[in-house]
């Protein structure tokens, strides 16, 4: 079930809604977060019945790892050493063959010239999300940092709509206590919610989706032959803004969402384009991604405990596999080695300056990290390296084509010209909600005095707006991996 749908929107989510409130206001609180659970599931398995299977199969298994872990790790500490190395071989397994099995495969055809089967292997939506919330409480349950875990909050957390498919990538230790708490749901957080929901959705139908036609037809064609200049630059710009407005767009439907149950997710972005390096870009774009690498992938590796030349190797390797985990490809593989090699000279940079920020060099550090991103965005959208070669090639003016343009240059360019001046300028969906986010100290809910009003029949327009433009349902574009 996708979140920009009729179904989705006036049937499920009101109707879940209704549900969890009636029983919290009757005090059945963990009868309230059963329903949610089940309602969660239900919104899965939508999408397929085998889905759902499996993604039970998984939620039994690692409750059980994670049950042992906790009771062995003081009685037996190798025992659950073992069981932990277990418990990972389990979920990258799992991975593994789903979303890399047959590219493997078509490795080892090219490498030795065999003609291996290719098996039938179809990706669950969401696995690459919620494997990594699972390894990352099997770690923390290893590492005494899970003092008990109970079958309802567990499933909930690996389960929990909103999230579930495509992040943010939740830690335990923001959302549990959350779903132990037993106070209703105030006002404020339900407007807050509709309000970050709203914008989420607009994010998605209203400018994501209409950057798409500039995006496919030039990728496309690239495949065969040179593009114009143009068309390179204006289908690189469109898919890096379609890129944003879509997964963000995802992620503020997500937090708004999980606000009309009193859940507060993580976030996800914070205005990554207006970074002035490389290293802050991984700090705004999908941060619960580059925490969970930083976290459960970088420090193990060694972090930069161990000089310099450890350090960048331990950066490049952490990109690459990052890479790798956006989906099973030679392009995504290049994409997160290009990104290490970018954090890489940031470092050296940072390291030849002193690691003084110079105030004069911030607008051109803004503008070289934007190219940057750029640039590694078509490589991430191309079908293959033959194709992102061609496109950068194009863009560089080096045997484009002179064929007429293939999308409308002067729509495109003022459509784009509106979104990045967005991008660059305007306050971020956080900062027009006043959100406090998961692991932040709530006192007040803050943004109540935020939405009331103008900014309420703002939320109800952007909804109305949306609703109307929903005659072509697309998928979320991280949905693939």
């Amino acid at each position: 079930m996708l979140f920009n749908t009729y179904t989705f929107l006036l049937l499920f989510l009101p109707a879940t809604v209704f549900a969890f409130h009636v029983l919290t206001r009757r005090g059945l609180y963990r009868g309230a977060f059963a329903a949610l659970m089940a309602a969660s599931l239900f919104f899965y398995g939508w999408w397929s019945l085998r889905g759902l299977a499996l993604l039970l199969v998984l939620i039994v298994a690692n409750y059980q790892f994670t049950r042992l872990l906790i009771a062995w790790r003081n009685a037996s500490p190798v025992g659950a050493k073992y069981l932990l190395i277990a418990g990972l071989a389990f979920n990258l397994s799992v991975l593994g063959y789903f979303k890399y099995f047959n590219f493997f495969l078509r490795q080892i055809d090219q490498l030795l010239g065999t003609h291996l089967p290719v098996v039938s292997v179809v990706l669950p939506l969401g696995i690459s999300f919620f494997t990594f919330q699972k390894i990352a409480l099997l770690v923390d349950a290893y590492k005494g940092k899970v003092d008990r875990i109970d079958w309802l909050e567990y499933s909930l957390f690996v389960s929990f709509f909103p999230q579930l498919i495509a992040g943010p990538i939740v830690h335990h230790s923001e959302v549990m206590p959350q779903f132990r708490s037993r106070r209703p749901v105030d006002a404020a957080c339900i407007a807050t919610g509709l309000g970050i929901f709203s914008i989420g959705l607009a994010k998605k139908v209203l400018l994501a989706d209409t950057l798409s036609v500039y995006v496919g037809p030039v990728f496309q064609a690239a495949n065969f032959a040179p593009v114009s200049f143009a068309d390179g630059w204006i289908a690189a710009l469109a898919y890096t803004l379609q890129l944003y407005f879509d997964f963000s767009g995802y992620s503020d439907m997500a937090i708004g969402a999980a606000l009309l149950f009193g859940i507060r997710l993580p976030l996800n972005f914070s205005s990554p384009y207006k970074s002035a390096s490389i290293i802050e870009f991984w700090r705004r774009w999908h941060m619960t991604l580059s925490r969970f690498l930083r976290d459960y992938l970088y420090v193990p590796l060694g972090g930069n405990r161990h000089g310099e030349t450890r350090r960048y190797f331990n950066l490049l390797l952490t990109m690459l596999l990052g890479g790798l985990w956006h989906g099973a490809g030679r392009t995504f593989i290049l994409w997160g080695m290009l990104h290490g090699a970018y954090l890489i000279a940031n470092h050296l940079w940072r390291a030849a300056t002193g690691g003084r920020e110079i105030r004069a060099m911030r607008l051109l550090g803004r503008v070289l990290t934007f190219v940057a991103v750029v640039i590694g965005w078509v490589i991430f959208r191309a079908p293959n390296l033959s194709t992102a070669a061609t496109m950068l090639a194009s863009m560089a003016g080096l045997g484009a084509s002179a064929a007429p343009p293939l999308v409308n240059i002067s729509r495109a360019a003022e459509l784009i010209a509106v979104l990045l001046a967005l991008v660059w300028f305007a306050p971020n969906t956080q900062e027009l909600t006043a959100y406090v986010p998961a692991g932040a100290p709530l006192r007040v809910f803050e943004p109540a005095r935020h939405w009331p009003g103008l900014r309420a029949a703002a939320a109800g327009l952007l909804i109305g707006l949306s609703l109307l433009s929903l005659s072509k349902v697309t998928e979320f574009l991280y949905f693939q991996f």
